[in-house]
């Protein structure tokens, strides 16, 4: 494991989520592929010129831990299973037309491939990007972001001489896999994407979930990929929480938060990533993360990384105000578990035009502004509460 400490240079802990939007050059890109106008090493190229470009600037916001931003990932929710959005690559067991995961509140949705057949297996790891991409870092630590096995569980429609029991079993043993390749590859950090937990409570008939109980489950999966790690592995394994965050939309804003918080925190994980710059109503979470925050969690003492910044605005939160952010939160969650973090990734999906901001290259542009100032806000925060910064 890492020798990372998250607390190195801004004694309040702060990382990112993971996505950055992409260039527009490389969303067209993802496009001519999909449609047979370049083939996949030019498609490659323009993947790694992002990359490139994204760990140079992710560098230069002085953050003590960044991403690749998931250039080379068309969804942070299919990577696993799928080359592309359209289904290029798609895993051989997989076919179209599978649920959607979220209609969104612009009212685009989002979906997922169907299992025709087992057995269930990952075509791609979240390793295979992050090798390629660390000789860009030098010195900076790097972190991953992975799928939680809940996003990609099916509702419905049984698969044929495949059980259940069978399925699950196989999605937790790759999981663990995605999430100690990452470590092996060299990760400081790994988070887990769980923004189906707040979505698996909401009551609206487009939602797949709606009316079927699935949170308990959910997190029980979750749970049994932790089990599979030691107390120490697991100071490095975190969960993210968000209202979804596509084309400058979200998919479940409007759910109570304290529909899912108790629950969320009975994961084994020891750090939450949770949105909260966008949440209009922020003390009654706060007190619900400070609650139900544990300070053993099977070995573990859990961190809540607040959520400063909100990607899908354009508007820069200033260094000031992530420091009241984070000193409001220190009102009820104990300054030596609070972290900061941005709401959600900046741009999760490949083809997102980012209508808030007017393209996706003046998004990447925010985006690192926001990360810089998260990081000094987060250092002003520090000196403010008397957490000392190694």
């Amino acid at each position: 494991m890492s020798g990372y400490d998250p607390r190195t240079g801004t004694g309040i802990p702060t990382e990112p989520v993971g996505s950055l939007p992409r260039p527009s050059r490389l969303q067209q890109a993802y496009a001519d592929y999909d449609e047979g106008r370049i083939d996949k090493a030019a498609l490659e190229a323009e993947q790694e010129a992002a990359v490139e470009d994204s760990i140079e600037r992710g560098r230069a916001t002085g953050a003590p831990i960044i991403s690749d931003g998931e250039q080379r990932w068309s969804s942070f929710a299919t990577y696993p299973i799928t080359d592309t959005l359209a289904g290029t690559g798609l895993a051989p067991t997989l076919g179209p037309g599978g649920q959607f995961f979220a209609i969104f509140a612009d009212g685009h949705g989002r979906q997922l491939p169907k299992l025709e057949r087992g057995p269930f297996s990952y075509v791609n790891y979240a390793a295979d990007s992050l090798r390629k991409s660390l000789p860009h870092a030098g010195s900076t630590p790097m972190k991953q972001a992975v799928i939680a096995p809940s996003m990609l569980y099916p509702l419905k429609d049984p698969v044929a001489d495949y059980s259940r029991d069978d399925f699950e079993a196989a999605l937790i043993d790759e999981c663990e896999k995605d999430i100690r390749a990452a470590f092996a590859a060299g990760a400081a950090r790994v988070s887990v994407d769980f923004t189906e937990g707040r979505l698996a409570t909401r009551a609206d008939p487009r939602n797949p979930w709606t009316g079927a109980g699935l949170l308990p489950h959910f997190i029980e999966l979750n749970n049994r990929v932790m089990a599979r790690f030691s107390a120490d592995e697991r100071r490095n394994i975190g969960i993210h929480t968000c209202p979804g965050g596509d084309r400058d939309s979200v998919h479940s804003a409007d759910v109570p938060y304290t529909n899912l918080l108790p629950s969320m925190f009975e994961i084994d994980a020891g750090y939450f990533l949770i949105q909260m710059a966008s949440e209009r109503d922020k003390d009654p979470v706060l007190q619900a993360i400070g609650e139900n925050l544990r300070d053993d969690a099977n070995g573990v003492a859990q961190t809540a990384y607040i959520g400063v910044t909100n990607p899908q605005n354009p508007r820069v939160e200033s260094p000031e105000e992530v420091r009241d952010a984070l000193v409001r939160a220190a009102n009820f969650i104990p300054k030596e578990q609070l972290g900061a973090t941005d709401d959600c990734g900046f741009s999760p999906f490949s083809i997102d035009e980012k209508p808030n901001h007017g393209s996706p290259d003046f998004a990447r542009d925010v985006a690192f502004q926001k990360i810089h100032n998260r990081v000094e806000g987060t250092k002003l925060a520090a000196e403010k509460l008397g957490v000392a910064i190694p």
